[in-house]
């Protein structure tokens, strides 16, 4: 990942709860996942998705999604996942204008739907993931970024044919989605988490009980609340960090931290490097992926 800005694994499978920890999280870049196997639940945008095996779904950049999953030795989670730094690639789509819209959509549109609900006899799509995982360790290393280049030009060539036979997205009813209370709960947070986290102020605007209030949210998302808290603070700090030059005390002030060496410890603790770091290694096209 230090070498080239990607990501690739495919058909990776978890079957016990230690295997796979989902969190609240975002990535810098795009993320492409598609579900093989299991009983998995996507929560994004304040929104729950059933996922079933066949889906494909769309993270764009700093995106804040959270993945649950139901594991067991019957029912195990298996994924193909393909993520990469979209500026880096954007040159190899100039000859193929339609290819770089859709390619641009992506990452900087506003989508519908963060999935695709048939995707299950989509061969040439998996044909292209099982080839690029045999090609992979053949690789020299100088030749990875463009051998990369070209298998995401074709990977996404299939997946705008895939997108374009959609039908039009479907309506997320009861049935497939979580409580409303639980939607009601990130909204309030994403609302209020530069502000001191007062779970009974909360409980009180949402007509819950403290204990209903952090039951229920555990229940649906799989994710404390001060996790998600914490979650959402580093995704709006990586925001800052990469798009602006404001000092690292002022980003930590504006996404309510306002004890810089308290925010500089809990950045590290969540994505393994100090702000500054971060920035540093952003302008020079490293990207970690939050861990």
């Amino acid at each position: 990942m230090r070498d080239v800005p990607l990501y690739f694994a495919y058909k990776r499978t978890s079957k016990e709860p230690d295997h796979y920890q989902g969190t609240f999280h975002a990535h810098q870049g795009v993320e492409i996942l598609i579900v093989h196997e299991g009983k998995v639940t996507l929560i994004i945008e304040q929104k729950s998705y059933s996922l079933s095996p066949g889906m494909l779904c769309i993270f764009q950049p700093y995106q804040l999604h959270h993945v649950q999953v139901e594991l067991s030795a019957e029912t195990p989670f298996i994924r193909s996942i393909v993520h990469f730094e979209p500026s880096l690639y954007e040159s190899y789509f100039d000859k193929w204008p339609m290819l770089q819209a859709f390619y641009k959509r992506i990452h900087t549109g506003v989508l519908p739907e963060p999935c695709l609900y048939h995707t299950g006899d989509a061969e040439l799509l998996h044909s292209l993931l099982r080839s690029w995982e045999q090609t992979l360790p053949q690789l020299a290393k100088g030749d990875y970024f463009e051998e990369f280049s070209l298998f995401l030009v074709g990977f996404l060539r299939t997946f705008k044919q895939l997108w374009e036979q959609q039908p039009a997205p479907p309506h997320s009813g009861n049935a497939s989605r979580k409580p409303h209370q639980a939607e009601l709960m990130l909204e309030w947070l994403d609302k209020h988490y530069k502000e001191p986290l007062r779970l009974e102020h909360m409980a009180s605007e949402l007509h819950l009980s403290p204990y209903h209030l952090s039951h229920l949210f555990k229940a649906c998302t799989g994710s404390s609340i001060s996790d998600y808290v914490t979650a959402k603070k580093m995704q709006q700090a990586i925001m800052l960090l990469t798009a602006s030059e404001q000092s690292i005390a002022r980003i930590g002030e504006e996404v309510g931290i306002t004890n810089s060496s308290y925010f500089c410890k809990m950045f590290k603790a969540q994505m393994g490097i100090t702000p500054h770091q971060y920035r540093k290694q952003f302008h020079r096209k490293l990207y970690p992926l939050p861990r």
